[in-house]
């Protein structure tokens, strides 16, 4: 299959995003593709624009140009409400649940956000992570810092994402959490699911990824396999502070 082929079929395609907060620019015409059952890692030193081009692909932040393509349809005028309800899904760094409410009613309030019909269900939220079952009752504020992570990767499968994004999902999270929330995002790229995510713990993201793409000063600089991304030369290049 040509890249152009890839870049065809795939869930999710960005193609000359330039991003910016307030005046100030961030992305200089970033371009990706994710395609179904894939997990595309976007790394980098701290400000690259890593964060930023998810904010702004989510809808977050303002993209001044470019297109944003969701399963072939162009999603970059929408607002961000807007595209959850197409199937495009973000877990923010640090993501907080809500405090007062229960395990189980935090995923109430997601579930039934998409327009679209999907396989999601509270009761697979529970057997993807069978220790929020256990939590149902518990409130957000209770939760420690896996156990978080876990509930909002569940709200995010509850609006029926096509592509699911994660910025820094690991970040303060034990080792043993880490490795079980890489085995899970494994889990559900393997399903079909469209994983881009950022990371800091370049390992786990390096273990996971299908492709990675390293960003620097706002620009796509490198592309390829996870393989191909451990060379000692191009983590030297791209990551080395």
């Amino acid at each position: 299959m040509t890249i152009a082929d890839n870049q065809a079929a795939a869930a999710l395609r960005v193609h000359d995003l330039n991003a910016f907060y307030g005046k100030c620019q961030v992305t200089f015409d970033a371009q990706l593709y994710v395609r179904r059952g894939e997990i595309v890692a976007l790394l980098g030193r701290n400000g690259a624009g890593k964060t930023t081009t998810l904010m702004a692909i989510a809808g977050f932040v303002t993209a001044k140009r470019g297109r944003v393509l969701l399963a072939g349809n162009e999603i970059a005028a929408a607002p961000a409400f807007r595209r959850v309800r197409a199937g495009l899904s973000l877990v923010p760094s640090g993501s907080r649940s809500l405090g007062s409410l229960t395990v189980l009613e935090n995923l109430q309030t997601s579930a039934g956000v998409s327009a679209r019909n999907g396989q999601w269900s509270i009761d697979k939220v529970f057997d993807l992570f069978p220790k929020l079952r256990q939590l149902a009752g518990s409130q957000g504020r209770q939760l420690s810092g896996g156990e978080r992570q876990m509930l909002a990767v569940g709200r995010a499968l509850l609006s029926q994402p096509e592509v699911l994004m994660l910025d820094e999902p690991s970040e303060g999270l034990a080792p043993l959490i880490v490795a079980e929330l890489g085995g899970m995002l494994r889990r559900l790229a393997d399903a079909g699911l469209a994983v881009l995510l950022t990371e800091q713990n370049h390992s786990l993201a390096l273990d996971i990824a299908d492709r990675v793409l390293f960003m620097e000063k706002g620009q796509i600089a490198w592309e390829g396999s996870a393989p191909q991304a451990k060379d000692p030369d191009i983590i030297g290049r791209y990551l080395s502070i």
